[in-house]
């Protein structure tokens, strides 16, 4: 079974408003559309993780009627860094069943399904630790991280995050060739978001 986790506990500091909540060209919210777009490939047990603005993002699912309504778990400290909120997700979601577990990110909300399937398709194919999208060298989202990894990410140290684990299996990671900004396309601030509605 794959898991995913979206997260999205960030305090949205540079953005000025909770990331998750602002609306994309189709007008569903940042939050909304990950769901959609994690549902729309066949990934249907995730969890969202939240933070400070907890409210916010239950407020998006609910006005854009996201049904079934996800899981949605808040991490009491995101100030801990961001794989804090991973392994928030990760007891969430996590069972003896899951195979692997996929992580995006609430900033990265325009990723297509067929990038989503062509990751999956992959770490099927490869059982890889990690399988991530990538244009040329740069790398997006979502990331899989095969179940093999699971005790290293809970044993990485908070403050350097999951980046320790991935460097550690750089060797062994697959790119997958994607043909898809929406992956690499990061929206932390106004211009951001202005660029990104340009775009869409």
């Amino acid at each position: 079974m794959l898991s995913a986790v979206v997260l999205a506990a960030g305090d949205s500091s540079r953005m000025g408003a909770p990331k998750a909540a602002l609306r994309t060209g189709n007008g569903q919210s940042f939050v909304a559309r990950i769901v959609t777009t994690l549902r729309a490939a066949a990934v249907s047990d995730l969890v969202i993780v939240t933070g400070r603005h907890h409210d916010a993002v239950l407020d998006a699912l609910a006005r854009d009627r996201i049904e079934p309504h996800p899981r949605v778990v808040r991490n009491p400290d995101p100030s801990r860094g961001q794989l804090s909120s991973l392994l928030a997700g990760m007891d969430a979601v996590v069972t003896p069943r899951t195979a692997a577990l996929m992580m995006t990110l609430v900033d990265v909300p325009l990723v297509r399904v067929s990038t989503v399937e062509a990751v999956i398709d992959q770490w099927r194919r490869t059982r890889a630790p990690i399988v991530r999208p990538a244009i040329g060298d740069r790398h997006g989202h979502p990331v899989i991280f095969d179940r093999a990894l699971f005790d290293a990410l809970r044993r990485a140290p908070l403050e350097s995050g999951a980046k320790t684990v991935v460097r550690a299996h750089e060797h062994a990671i697959v790119n997958v060739p994607v043909d898809d900004e929406g992956c690499v396309r990061d929206v932390d601030t106004p211009s951001d978001y202005e660029e990104m509605k340009g775009v869409e």
